[in-house]
């Protein structure tokens, strides 16, 4: 296997193999044929009747099909690897690919518990290896510049969050797909999309303390739910009020509100096929601004950011703290949707 530790002045693309092959490994294979940073060379399908289909899809000309992880990680040429497998599978498949000296992207959420988290994080860390996470909201332009005036006190204290990340695409989605399991994607609404938020707001506030969330189905028969709600406490006091729901059309909205004013961005379309944001900014003794913001490619920037880590150009900007105070966060969440109670976030 190669662990890429060429010098930085060396911008080849790295060569990756692809872990899964639905719905978002189309999207990723898709988003790769337009890097000068990234080259897909291998993609692994356990689902046979998928794997036919693979033979013709333009997306895969020249690229190996395998029929298993294993197959695609002995693949020698290989940098890194991209999973976009269900969520229960992510923490032995990074450690898989940890033994290989392989790089990982993996698709959010990193895995359902922090035990899982620090054990691979761990791994990677112990064989100086980089790790990315599909958390591609992070790289949305107007959420990196709310972020900077945040930074730069422009808001001043920062007291609240109020986000809502809602779709209903899994309702195309066969009866029988994992996303609609309990068992592979447990709370539906957080694992699917609520995550994303969660994130953010450890990313803009640091680690939660705690968590209070209720989950329900009320628009679908999802086993794993369809209405998701969540408080998320931190230390010095603000809160993250968050909805996730997998049975409504399309909602994306993340604001911000602080002692010298607030911001909200809102999504027009679904990140999978970004159209563009519209941003409300409210301050103190100022007149409310509105304005729109033209769409960019957030996930290929996100893999690409991984690509430039791996090539020792640039850090990954998603720090390992961050990966892990969200899974401590999703574990709490979880545990609190079956308690039906306040539940305290685990150091991570």
């Amino acid at each position: 296997m190669t662990n890429s530790t060429t010098s930085p002045a060396n911008h080849a693309p790295i060569k990756v193999g692809l872990v899964g092959y639905g719905w978002w490994g189309k999207t990723i294979a898709r988003q790769l044929a337009n890097s000068q940073w990234l080259q897909l060379c291998a993609v692994a399908e356990i689902d046979q009747q998928a794997r036919t289909s693979m033979f013709t899809d333009p997306a895969l000309a020249n690229v190996e099909v395998c029929d298993s992880p294993e197959k695609l990680m002995a693949h020698s040429p290989l940098d890194a690897v991209i999973l976009c497998t269900p969520h229960q599978q992510h923490a032995q498949q990074m450690m898989m690919a940890a033994e290989a000296n392989l790089h990982v992207f993996c698709e959010k959420p990193l895995c359902l518990t922090l035990v899982d988290a620090q054990n691979a994080i761990a791994q990677f860390q112990a064989r100086k290896l980089v790790l990315g996470i599909g958390h591609e909201r992070r790289f949305e332009p107007e959420i990196m510049a709310m972020r900077q005036l945040i930074a730069e006190g422009g808001l001043g204290e920062i007291l609240q969050i109020e986000a809502n990340f809602s779709q209903d695409k899994f309702f195309a989605l066969p009866k029988d797909n994992w996303r609609l399991s309990n068992t592979f994607a447990p709370v539906g609404p957080l694992t699917a999309t609520g995550i994303h938020l969660v994130d953010l707001s450890i990313a803009l506030l640091g680690p939660c303390e705690s968590v209070w969330a209720r989950l329900a189905t009320l628009g679908s028969d999802f086993e794993n739910g369809d209405t998701l709600a969540i408080m998320m406490g931190f230390p010095n006091g603000a809160n993250a009020m968050i909805s996730a729901v997998l049975a409504t059309p399309f909602e994306g909205r993340f604001a911000v509100y602080g002692s010298h004013g607030w911001i909200e961005i809102r999504d027009r379309t679904h990140p999978e096929n970004p159209s563009g944001w519209d941003i409300t900014t409210v301050l103190r003794g100022k007149e409310p601004q509105k304005r729109f913001a033209s769409p960019h490619p957030t996930v290929l920037a996100n893999l690409e950011a991984f690509a430039k880590a791996v090539r020792q150009i640039a850090p990954y900007p998603v720090s390992t703290d961050e990966m892990l105070a969200n899974v401590a966060a999703l574990e709490a969440i979880m545990k609190s949707v079956q308690s039906k109670g306040l539940q305290r976030v685990v150091s991570a």
